[in-house]
Formats: structure tokens, sequence, C-alpha cells
């Protein structure tokens, strides 16, 4: 099944490396540079799933999150980061049940969320 993955990921790199990787999976992957952008770009289905960077510049990934669970429909979500566990664990402080990955990515993590 083909699912629409939306990468909010300032890593020019790593939203690269996931989006080739999705669509090598069968995926159709969109890449955006920070979550105004993504917000932006329109509302995601129930269907799809986002990947965002907790560490954004501008709206943090917490914020991309509390938004998107707070609507009607939401996504599934899957937040990715780089932060120490300390950092981390302030993040996710309101976010007790998001997945959360650690960088650097595997595609065995990446497989994994989506299914």
């Amino acid at each position: 099944m083909c699912v629409i993955v939306h990468i909010v990921e300032d890593d020019e790199a790593v939203a690269d490396a996931l989006a080739v990787v999705l669509q090598a999976l069968d995926h159709h992957a969109v890449t955006y540079r920070d979550g105004e952008t993504f917000l932006a770009s329109g509302v995601p289905s129930a269907g799809d799933l986002v990947i965002v960077d907790l560490g954004l510049p501008g709206r943090s990934g917490s914020e991309i999150v509390q938004e998107l669970k707070n609507r009607n429909d939401p996504p599934s979500i899957v937040a990715i980061s780089g932060k120490s566990h300390t950092k981390l664990q302030r993040h996710l402080r309101d976010l007790p049940d998001l997945t959360v990955l650690r960088k650097p990515l595997s595609i065995e993590m990446i497989t994994a969320v989506l299914v």
C-alpha cells in the first residue's frame, strides 16, 4: 500500500536520504525544510505519515506534533531526533505516546514504523 509520507526535516541530507528510502519502499515522500512550510502546504490526511524532526528551526517539531494531534483526524506521526537523552525528554514531556526514532536512522527503523 502506498502511503504519503511527509518529511519535515531541516537537514537536507537527512530529508533526502529518508525520501530515497521511502520511495524505494513504494511510498510517496514529500520533504519540507521547516514546520511553517509543511503547515502551509495543506492538511495531511489521516492515512498519511508525518516524520518530523523535533529540532526544527522556527516552530519546533514538538509544536508541529501538538498541532497535528489536536486535529480531528490526525495523520500518523513519528518524531526523529539527534538530541541528547536529557533534551529529548524535555521535548517529550507533553507528548507521552509519540514514537521517536533516534538519529542516525536505519532502514530497519524506518520500515518498522511503516507497518
